[in-house]
């Protein structure tokens, strides 16, 4: 258990942080498994933006926002191609 005062802050502040770090996470996973394959453009549309605000956030580096974003047109391009 920490003793200084600062301390005690920095442990509130991290559980606050992980906490919204997670349920960042967890709905970037979920519109990744909505959005990749037979979807909708809404759907891949709104997969880019909440990745674009998770970067901003600074829950995901911005290289991987960037694999992400280019593995989404990447499967934008196949899907099109193979109907």
């Amino acid at each position: 258990m920490a003793n200084l005062k600062s301390s005690k802050k920095d442990i509130r502040r991290i559980v606050r942080r992980t906490e919204r770090n997670t349920a960042v996470e967890s709905r970037l996973k979920t519109l990744r498994k909505n959005a990749l394959g037979e979807a909708s453009p809404e759907a891949k549309s709104e997969y880019a933006s909440s990745i674009d605000k998770a970067v901003k956030a600074g829950v995901i580096h911005k290289n991987k926002a960037s694999r992400e974003k280019s593995k989404l047109a990447r499967n934008a391009l196949h899907t099109k191609s193979r109907h």
